[in-house]
């Protein structure tokens, strides 16, 4: 999060309130919906929480692609390498929890 947020800092100023509010708001909301899973008491709710912020790390895939292609970042390479991991290991996270019943 914090070097989401650090990257962004130098994004252009038109683009506050659409990219940079856009890439923050994501990634922000992949580990607060792994967190709200993590508390749920079942299995379901655990999923679908984790599914949701599958769906939110795509998005913020996308947003980071969209940005390196529009110039605001030099290179997201190092930003798609941890978005992959953490994907591999989100899924793994719903598996082990789906598995646990």
């Amino acid at each position: 999060m914090l070097l989401v947020y650090r990257s962004t800092e130098s994004f252009p100023s038109s683009e506050q309130y659409g990219l940079t509010s856009q890439m923050r708001r994501a990634a922000l909301s992949v580990p607060a919906n792994i967190v709200e899973g993590f508390k749920r008491q079942g299995t379901q709710e655990k999923v679908r929480f984790y599914n949701i912020a599958e769906a939110f790390l795509e998005e913020f895939k996308y947003v980071l692609i969209l940005c390196n292609d529009l110039g605001c970042m030099s290179s997201c390479d190092d930003f798609q390498a941890k978005a992959n991991t953490v994907g591999r290991l989100l899924y793994r996270f719903a598996q082990s929890a789906k598995h646990r019943r």
